[in-house]
């Protein structure tokens, strides 16, 4: 992506400054322009000291640009998910379950302390059983991204490392008694997965070295990622890619790795008590591609390498949030639209690898008995929940599929079927810019393109603040063979709106001059090659094909153009013909339906399915799965509707008996690293309120049943016995459990404590929250316990 100058720009504010504004009038109805005309940088490869990128199942590729496979440009879709913080048994559907939502690249951090239990003893069996997950993508067709740290954050106790290599070496340096123990850990994996590479037919495509690091210093810095690098090729880590994470001054040799970038909707791991100023993920790029806190656990004040490595990498993603922790001291709440606003930002920004940090939730085991979350008075930046790590994530810590999937789906089928066009797409920025991410009245564009194509990429929606409405809204996008503005009729865009546009677009050799829709995928019956496009804005779609194209709808000719007014339905199929004869048929979904699509293969072939429940791609077909309601409907596309009913248990109150009435929680204390609220001591939780109930033990028949807890409080802790099942922290949701992997305790006596949360307690909380709080100095309450059945069904 080039960098684009400023210096041609104007931002709204700056125009205003120079007297150049037009009337508002005349300046609300005139196009918005953008110059696409500026060539993109010269494409270059080989320049990068990769890994092997041959294999038996072809090759991969990485130029200054953009990915390739097998030649050609390559963008996916790569999502987190630690294989340690889930049960074994039920990896393959949970896999599945990425797949179906359009993930082709499975990324996990290997936790050195997770398979380390006691001094020199790794253990990869059971739940951390590496080959079989790597294995188990193989199988699906899923590619995988070796994370080993060997320091990787993730929320865990010292990043990872175990308590007596922290104690005993000078971890994430260059000391010969830490790289003496991060030689044992790195080739004790290379033998787990030995023959897994791509070069050998395996899934793993690539290795990211240490993480968030930017120390500098004797046997630090640049020195300490190369030595990392040379360990890796001497136990025979060869793979593809090799890279680093690009945030918070980071430090590497440059052409050795190559820098990831990220980005969250807001930051858990602040101290601030209030409501973040608007992130700039919201904002499109054009000179960086570094955002800025992530939440690195060290600081550097110096440039970091990434920034000036833009001409020779391209803009690859590995944590943009798909959602975020909840800390003890900042407990945000994400709706769907903050995490899928912020990634196509991202995307019409540059970003030529998507990719999600986490895309699964989990549970973080236990060692020995012994804790292993991150916490202030362990030396971390962050208090996390012993247990819980569900990350709002599109996929829930229990496997259950979170809201936020259905709006991020629609843009990775789309980069599925289409990515490789979008991939070697320059960049460009409008000629009136934002002042800043503060600005939330100049509309927020980009184009990528690519001669007469690309797409117009639009984000209104700023998580937590209202952003204007820009009426009578058009856009003039010059490109090399001349202007073209679009759409033919002003439009609305209103707050909150964020989509992206094709123009001059190839529909298997019928030419598409513009949509006010989305394209989202393509498949294929016996009738030829259908494209599913969705509705962006209310209304009717805008069409516009070349003169001479004929539709199966009322069309007007104009501009020298045929342009149809399409309204959307997930029934109805636009044939289009070409002036030379060529049809392709156009499947236009309204925006409800597009957040019900789901894509994958049944029985060999690419299809598509609209249905409000969760859906798998089985070898054995499409399975169906939703919460609580028996009747299941469904359209495989471009089919009729069906419908069917299941018998199975339905949603039931479960009574629970008061235990322990709540004494009195301790002032919250203000310290640690972050200067902030710290997590009480375990001792504190003599104060929680206590409540027993008993589930059924019948209570999972079919799929999974969840266990719902409405309750008010601090810190929420589920116990069989002494044993500790889950915990939370109250964030004002519905604490939602699945009971599967607990099927073997049912039918006997649970625990649930609260631990009362303080009315003058220092932690931040969305307004949401805070309105269902009771007036009092303290609440620790259960309102209901209920369980909700998942019941299934197979088309």
């Amino acid at each position: 992506m080039p960098q684009f100058d400023r210096r041609t720009a104007l931002t709204a504010t700056g125009l205003a400054a120079m007297g150049a504004a037009l009337p508002a009038r005349a300046a609300a109805q005139a196009p918005l322009p953008l110059d696409a005309r500026k060539p993109g940088l010269p494409l270059k490869s080989g320049h990068l000291h990769m890994g092997t990128g041959t294999g038996p199942h072809g090759t991969f590729g990485i130029t200054n640009r953009y990915l390739t496979r097998n030649d050609a440009p390559w963008l996916p879709v790569m999502g987190e998910f630690h294989f340690t913080r889930f049960p074994y048994a039920y990896w393959e559907e949970e896999l599945l379950k990425m797949k179906a939502a359009g993930v082709t690249i499975v990324a996990s951090y290997i936790l050195w302390n997770h398979v380390e239990l006691s001094p020199g003893r790794i253990d990869w069996s059971g739940d951390r059983d590496i080959r079989r997950f790597v294995t188990l993508c193989q199988n699906h067709g899923l590619l995988f991204f070796l994370r080993p740290g060997p320091w990787g954050h993730a929320e865990a106790r010292f990043g990872g490392i175990p308590d007596w290599i922290v104690a005993g070496t000078r971890p994430r340096s260059n000391d010969p008694a830490y790289m003496v123990e991060v030689e044992r850990f790195w080739r004790s994996l290379h033998d787990q997965v030995r023959g897994l590479f791509w070069k050998d037919g395996g899934p793993i495509l690539g290795m990211q070295i240490e993480n968030e690091y930017n120390l500098d210093g004797p046997g630090q810095g640049r020195a300490h990622i190369a030595a990392l690098k040379s360990l890796a090729l001497k136990l025979g880590y060869d793979v593809p890619l090799y890279t680093v994470t690009g945030w918070d001054q980071t430090l590497y040799p440059k052409g050795e790795v190559v820098p990831v970038h990220g980005g969250y909707p807001d930051e858990p791991w602040s101290a601030k008590t209030t409501k973040l100023p608007p992130k700039e993920n919201y904002l499109f790029r054009f000179d960086s591609r570094v955002s800025g806190d992530l939440g690195a656990q060290t600081r550097n004040n110096r440039r970091g390498d990434a920034d000036d490595d833009m001409d020779d990498t391209p803009f690859l993603g590995a944590e943009y949030g798909g959602g975020v922790p909840v800390m003890y001291r900042r407990r945000p709440l994400l709706a769907p639209a903050d995490v899928a606003a912020a990634v196509t930002t991202q995307v019409g920004s540059g970003v030529n690898l998507l990719g999600y940090y986490m895309f699964h939730g989990g549970a973080n085991p236990l060692a020995n008995g012994r804790s292993l979350e991150e916490t202030q008075r362990s030396g971390g930046y962050n208090d996390c929940p012993m247990i819980g790590y569900d990350f709002q994530a599109p996929i829930g810590q229990y496997g259950e599929v979170n809201a936020v999937n259905a709006a991020l789906r629609p843009l990775h089928y789309f980069l599925g079927a289409y990515g490789d066009r979008l991939a070697p797409m320059t960049v460009h920025a409008p000629t009136i810019q934002p002042g800043d991410k503060d600005d939330l009245k100049t509309l927020r564009w980009s184009v990528r393109a690519a001669g007469g194509s690309g797409f117009l990429f639009v984000n209104n929606h700023v998580r937590q603040y209202a952003t204007a409405a820009h009426t009578a809204t058009r856009f003039t996008v010059t490109l090399p063979n001349g202007a073209l503005t679009f759409p033919s009729r002003a439009m609305t865009i209103a707050p909150g709106a964020y989509f992206f546009w094709p123009f001059g677009m190839d529909l298997d050799g019928v030419a598409l001059d513009w949509a006010t829709a989305q394209p989202v995928t393509h498949i294929t019956d016996a009738d030829g090659p259908i494209h599913i496009f969705a509705a962006t804005l209310p209304g009717p779609v805008e069409l516009a094909f070349p003169a001479g194209t004929g539709l199966s709808a009322p069309a007007r000719s104009e501009q020298g153009r045929v342009i149809a007014d399409v309204a959307p339905a997930a029934d109805r199929l636009l044939t289009v013909t070409a002036p030379d004869g060529r049809r392709v048929r156009i499947l236009l979904l309204d925006q409800a339906s597009a957040q019900q699509l789901w894509v994958g293969d049944i029985s060999g072939q690419r299809r598509a399915i609209v249905t409000a429940a969760d859906t798998l791609f089985t070898p054995h077909g499409p399975l169906l799965r939703q919460r609580g309601a028996a009747r299941f409907d469904w359209r495989i596309l471009p089919g009729p509707p069906a419908s069917a009913m299941v018998k199975g248990p339905t949603p039931s109150a479960v009574p629970f008996t008061p235990a322990r009435a709540a004494g009195k929680a301790p002032p919250i204390v203000i310290g640690g690293p972050a200067n902030a609220a710290m997590q009480p001591l375990p001792e504190a939780h003599r104060a929680a309120a206590a409540f027993t109930f008993t589930l059924p033990a019948d209570a999972v028949q079919s799929g999974d049943a969840f266990l719902e807890i409405d309750w008010r409080g601090d810190i929420g802790r589920l116990f069989d016995g002494t044993t500790m099942l889950d915990d939370a922290y109250w964030d004002g949701r519905v604490w939602r459990i699945g009971l599967k992997r607990f099927a073997d305790r049912l039918g006997r006596p649970w625990t649930l404590t609260i631990l009362p949360l303080r009315a003058d307690a220092p932690i931040y909380l969305d307004d949401m929250a805070r309105a269902k709080l009771p007036p009092s100095d303290q609440v620790a309450s259960l309102l209901a316990l209920r369980i909700v059945p998942e019941l299934e069904h197979r088309p």
